[in-house]
């Protein structure tokens, strides 16, 4: 997109990157679990880091001490960002969320510092240019169609169902769903389409789903990063848990996986084809995939970690902070990746009640289970609790490390046990 830069003058390089003590440029929204993370990550590795963030208020510091802008003015929030940073030492510019990953990429480039192009930055959340360019790339793809909300009953679908709708703007599962025959399609797309009334989103992107052939075959989630063009490869996650539908909530990651060196080996070609297909130069990948009966198939991919606080698992199985790792890589140090020592997990605690929030039970016999490193309970009472596909948002983590693969499975599944999570209904507001 062309962005104004209000007679801005690019910086001059004056050292390299990772040579001496710098800036590491944070864009995170202010909630965003990986600000702390990040923050301790960049001291740890001595250099300095300033938070470009949406809102002053937040529970870290810096936030506050940092640049505020709003990410919805892309344009404005760009020239601030650079007017103000112009004359500092920028090593790198990272950001956490999807949200202002495109954000990140403008300014980058502004500074004349390795990052994707703002044009491979927009596909990472743009699901529909996504399908479109890896397809376009010869990239594996399931059939898919592109379909107007007000126009599901008029527009023939070309592929065979079952199917599965996608909003094309939103991250994760939200708004995911399977539809199995027409009537469930149109169903779905209803329920989508209040879904979308929430979000902001404007145009082409909350007018139109996407709507593509459901992939039989378990899931995985890929973690490494872009150094100057070349994939380097952190770890697989299995997903054990089947994800068949109706909706597509993550819930278990594990490591190492259980893949054979075949299936791994294709997984990671794929993951591979499909960044070049992206185009993506610099700076994390998160992959999400499909092992079907054809191989491994992309279901999506985004310039950044893993999220909320599963970066951890990178630190329980390799001994080794993703987040410093990360940084390293932007600052075009090429990090030595270890050996896993010893299998990890991590539970993303689902919402399966719609309700408040009263009280959290089972705690402390939780944390007790044997090779349980700790359970994080991330909503706090009285707040309401959404599910899939409307819901965003884990009730918290449960992470385990153990010898085997199998023990953390058990561990993982024998905490959440314990844990009950007491609800309330949440009443209508009379209408009198």
């Amino acid at each position: 997109m062309s962005i104004s830069q209000n007679n801005i003058t690019p910086p001059r390089t004056t050292t390299k990157p990772g040579s001496e003590p710098g800036f590491v440029l944070l864009v995170a929204p202010s909630g965003s679990y990986r600000i702390a993370p990040y923050l301790q990550a960049a001291r740890s590795l001595g250099f300095h880091i300033l938070v470009v963030s949406d809102s002053e208020h937040s529970l870290v510091p810096e936030v506050a001490d940092g640049i505020t802008v709003d990410f919805a003015k892309l344009s404005e929030a760009f020239n601030t960002i650079c007017s103000t940073v112009q004359s500092m030492n920028i090593l790198c510019v990272l950001a956490t969320d999807d949200s202002c990953v495109e954000l990140c990429s403008l300014v980058a480039q502004f500074l004349q510092l390795p990052q994707n192009k703002p044009e491979s930055a927009l596909l990472t959340h743009r699901k529909d240019l996504a399908r479109e360019a890896l397809k376009n790339a010869g990239c594996r793809t399931p059939d898919f169609q592109v379909i107007p909300l007000s126009e599901v009953d008029q527009r023939p679908l070309s592929i065979n169902y079952p199917a599965v709708v996608k909003p094309l703007g939103l991250s994760g599962s939200r708004g995911v769903i399977r539809a199995n025959n027409a009537e469930e399609l149109k169903s779905a797309c209803q329920r989508i389409d209040r879904i979308l009334d929430s979000t902001g989103l404007k145009g082409y992107t909350r007018e139109h789903v996407l709507v593509e052939a459901f992939l039989p075959g378990a899931e995985f989630a890929v973690e490494g990063f872009m150094i100057d063009g070349k994939f380097n490869l952190l770890t697989i996650f299995d997903k054990p848990e089947p994800l068949n539908g109706p909706y597509f909530e993550e819930t278990y990651y594990l490591t190492p996986s259980q893949l054979n060196r075949d299936q791994k080996q294709d997984l990671i070609d794929e993951v591979k084809r499909c960044c070049v297909a992206y185009q993506l130069e610099q700076g994390p990948v998160h992959a999400e995939a499909r092992i079907t009966p054809s191989g491994a198939v992309l279901l999506e991919l985004a310039a950044r970690t893993i999220g909320g606080q599963c970066g951890q698992l990178i630190e329980f199985s390799l001994g080794q902070k993703l987040e410093e790792l990360v940084i390293q890589g932007m600052c075009r140090i090429e990090p030595k990746i270890r050996e896993a020592a010893e299998a990890a997990g991590v539970l993303m605690i689902p919402v399966t009640t719609a309700g408040i929030l009263k009280r959290v039970e089972g705690l402390t016999s939780a944390l007790a289970t044997e090779y349980i490193k700790d359970v994080e309970i991330h909503i706090g009472e009285g707040y309401e609790l959404k599910p899939l596909p409307e819901g965003s948002s884990y009730l918290g983590f449960i992470f385990a490390q153990a010898p085997t693969y199998e023990l953390v499975y058990a561990a993982l599944k024998s905490a959440h046990e314990k844990l009950k999570f007491v609800t309330q209904p949440v009443w209508p507001l009379s209408q009198e």
